[in-house]
Formats: structure tokens, C-alpha cells, sequence
């Protein structure tokens, strides 16, 4: 009977100590994606009609340049964090402070260039803290055994868009000065929230230690499939999962770039178009969590290639379909998997390094970066040539379907499930 207690108990506490990662992670990406990285989106018109407000002002042209700052420092966090030898938890506590401190600086600075210079470090960031977020909290569920949980953490930037987009359409009145300030408040209160939970190693080690005993528990036959036997870097496996997780940021960024432009002009003096992305936001979070309940077994790479298929048909709708009908459907569609990707990605990196995957996750994300750059620059010129976006926009949603059809092939290659020997690199 003690036993039986003693069990009941442990199993307890380890449900209690999953959620507690999980809905840490999750807070964690709503600070440092939702608002350090997104609020830009909601607040950017209010910052193009400052001078209303008695508020600094910027045109389009230099708001198109703090965009194109934060995808550039985004793109150069990712790229580093392979090189950062810092302890996860450590990391995000620092981006926390960080992002806190960054928000709140675009609303007590008004020069452009500071604000440049801002958006940058926060995109940087933002990528440091997504990747070691999502190496500490993977990792956490793994050894709790509670990989359903892992959805929950990639909800976060879902939360973080829908509570910005809302509060923007509710507060907008008072000014991009104001709700930059605001959000900086809010992601305070969000990160004192979180602090304890990263502030030891998980188990209650101590920073010191807590990277050897999880190590240990990580080599463990329990401690899931999401690791190789012997954490080897299957270069080719590694290298298409770098490349074709850039197909995504390419095919999304098209579509967040345009398709509210596209909507303006279908949907003239309509309110719909402030909602797609809330909208966006909340199918995020929905995706998160169902995809989280998809079986453990299945294949990472097949399960990213249907998500490619749902964002090409989202996208495909906007223009098949030009109407408020079409743009909600179209933005559901491409909300739902949006997370999931970054989900099953970061669960591959898992399954082939373990807990050496943050270079992995670096790289992947790296290469999202460059599909999210890459994307406006192919699309611009496109739609100036053509007069329309729909070219682009079918780009877009080919381009997503030609990844789902390379994902497919690789997860068929007999070298995908430990078929191969050890390669030996690491």
C-alpha cells in the first residue's frame, strides 16, 4: 500500500510539475514572440498616425525598414545559437529581461535609428529565447513522460497575437507610445510570473548540476523517441530538415506581407480585415494543442508535410475566394498549423540530436528567417510586374506544396529511422 501511495503521489507530482514547464514555456513565448516580436504588427498603424496623437510618426517606407530589422536580427539570433554555451534556463530568463526592456524602449525612445537598432536586438532575442525555451521545455516533458504537454508551449505566440491584436482594436485610441509602454508592463508581470519556474534546473537541481542529471535521465531507454540512440547528427536528415523548414517562412511571410493589402481592397470600408489576424492568432492556438494529441509514433516529417498542404490551400482560398467568407477560412487555415510546424521541427531536431539539438533548432529556425526575408523580396517584384498579387500569392502556396512533397520523400528514405549506422559526427 505504501508503494502504491508513494506511486500515486510521484504521478501526481509529475503531472503537476509538466504543466508547470509547460504553461512556463508557453508564458514565455507569448513575452518574447506574442510582444516582443508581433506587437509591432497591431501597433504599426498607430505609429504611421502618430502625429494625430501628438505621438512620434513614421512613414510606411521606414516602417517596412523596422520590419525588415527585426527579420534581420531574428536571422542572426537563429544562426548563433548554435555557438551560445549557456544554460537554457539561464537563456530565457535573460531574454525575458530583455524583451521587457526593448518593449518598453520603443515607447520612451522616438529616433528612428534607436528604434532600428531596438528591433534588431529584439529579434535576435526572440530567436535565442525560442530555441533554448523549446530545448529546456521538450526536454522537461520528455522526462516526465508527458510529451501531450508540448503542444501547450507552442500556443504561446497564439496567445501573444490574439491578446495584442485585441488590446490594440480595444486601447488604439490612446497611441503607439502608450501601447508600446503597456505591453513592456505587461510582459514585466508575465515574466515575474514564469521566473521561479526557470530559475532551477528541472528536477530542482541546481544550475550547476541540473545539466549532468538531465543529461543522464535524457540517455535513459525512458526517456522517449524523440532522441537517437546515440545523439548522432544524421547530416542528411539534419541538412533537408534545415532546408524544408525554410519553406514555411517563405510561404507565410508572403501571405502576412500581402494578403491584408488583398483584403483592404476586396473588403473596402469594411471592419472584417482588422480581425484575420486575431483570427490568425486563436487557429494557432487550436493547432498547437491538437497537434500535441496526434500519436507520438508517427513521423515528424509527414506530419509537417500535411501542415504545408493546410497553409497552401489557406492561402489559395484568399484569392480563389475574395471575400470575408474566404479571407476567415484562409486565415483558420493557415493559423492551424503555423505552431504545429515549429512543433514537429523542433521535436525532429530532438529525435536526431537529443539534448545537443539547439545548434539544430538554430540552424532550422535560421532558415525560416531566411524564407521570412527572402519572401517580400521575390514578391514585390512580381506583383509591380504583373499589377496583381495573385501570382505571388500562388507562389506562395506552390512553393509550400513542392516542400510537402520533399518532406514526404525524405521521410521515406530508409536512413530516417536509424537505418543507418552512426555517422559519427557530431
Amino acid at each position: 500500500m505504501i508503494d502504491l501511495a508513494s506511486s500515486a503521489q510521484g504521478t501526481v507530482a509529475e503531472r503537476h510539475a509538466a504543466r508547470r514547464a509547460a504553461l512556463a514555456c508557453m508564458i514565455t513565448l507569448a513575452v518574447v514572440l506574442g510582444i516582443g516580436r508581433f506587437a509591432f504588427t497591431p501597433l504599426l498603424p498607430l505609429m504611421l498616425h502618430g502625429s494625430a496623437l501628438g505621438q512620434p510618426q513614421i512613414d510606411i517606407q521606414h516602417g517596412g525598414w523596422l520590419a525588415s530589422a527585426n527579420y534581420a536580427g531574428y536571422f542572426v539570433g537563429a544562426v548563433t545559437c548554435a555557438a551560445l554555451r549557456v544554460a537554457p534556463a539561464r537563456m530565457v530568463r535573460a531574454g525575458l529581461v530583455a524583451t521587457v526592456l526593448l518593449t518598453l524602449a520603443m515607447g520612451v525612445t522616438s529616433q528612428f535609428w534607436l528604434w532600428a537598432v531596438v528591433r534588431f536586438i529584439a529579434g535576435a532575442v526572440s530567436a535565442w529565447t525560442f530555441v533554448f525555451a523549446s530545448q529546456w521545455g521538450l526536454r522537461r516533458l520528455t522526462e516526465l513522460g508527458a510529451h501531450g504537454w508540448s503542444g501547450v508551449i507552442y500556443t504561446g505566440p497564439g496567445v501573444g497575437i490574439v491578446g495584442t491584436g485585441l488590446l490594440v482594436s480595444a486601447a488604439g485610441s490612446y497611441g503607439a507610445t502608450v501601447g508600446w509602454i503597456g505591453f513592456g508592463l505587461i510582459a514585466a508581470v508575465l515574466s515575474i510570473v514564469v521566473w521561479p519556474v526557470f530559475w532551477t534546473a528541472p528536477g530542482g537541481a541546481s544550475l550547476a548540476t541540473g545539466g549532468a542529471i538531465t543529461a543522464a535521465r535524457q540517455s535513459s531507454p525512458a526517456a522517449g523517441h524523440h532522441a537517437s540512440t546515440n545523439h548522432a547528427w544524421h547530416r542528411a536528415d539534419a541538412f533537408w530538415l534545415i532546408l524544408l523548414y525554410g519553406v514555411p517562412g517563405f510561404g507565410y511571410i508572403i501571405t502576412a506581407t500581402f494578403l491584408p493589402v488583398i483584403a483592404r481592397h476586396a473588403l473596402p470600408g469594411s471592419s472584417w480585415p482588422d480581425l484575420f489576424w486575431p483570427m490568425f492568432g486563436a487557429a494557432l492556438i487550436v493547432g498547437a494543442l491538437l497537434a500535441a494529441r496526434l500519436p507520438a509514433h508517427w513521423d515528424n516529417r509527414t506530419l509537417l508535410a500535411g501542415c504545408y498542404m493546410l497553409q497552401a490551400a489557406g492561402i489559395a482560398l484568399g484569392i480563389v475566394w475574395p471575400t470575408a467568407g474566404g479571407f476567415s477560412l484562409g486565415s483558420i487555415l493557415i493559423g492551424l498549423p503555423f505552431t504545429a510546424i515549429t512543433l514537429f521541427a523542433m521535436r525532429e531536431a530532438r529525435r536526431l540530436l537529443g539534448d545537443e539539438a539547439a545548434g539544430l533548432m538554430g540552424y532550422a529556425t535560421a532558415a525560416y528567417g531566411v524564407g521570412q526575408i527572402v519572401g517580400p523580396l521575390v514578391a514585390a517584384p512580381i506583383a509591380e510586374h504583373t499589377g496583381s498579387f495573385s501570382p505571388a500569392l500562388w507562389l506562395a502556396a506552390g512553393t509550400l506544396l513542392l516542400g510537402a512533397a520533399g518532406l514526404i520523400i525524405v521521410a521515406h528514405m530508409p536512413r530516417g529511422r536509424g537505418g543507418m549506422p552512426d555517422c559519427g559526427c557530431n
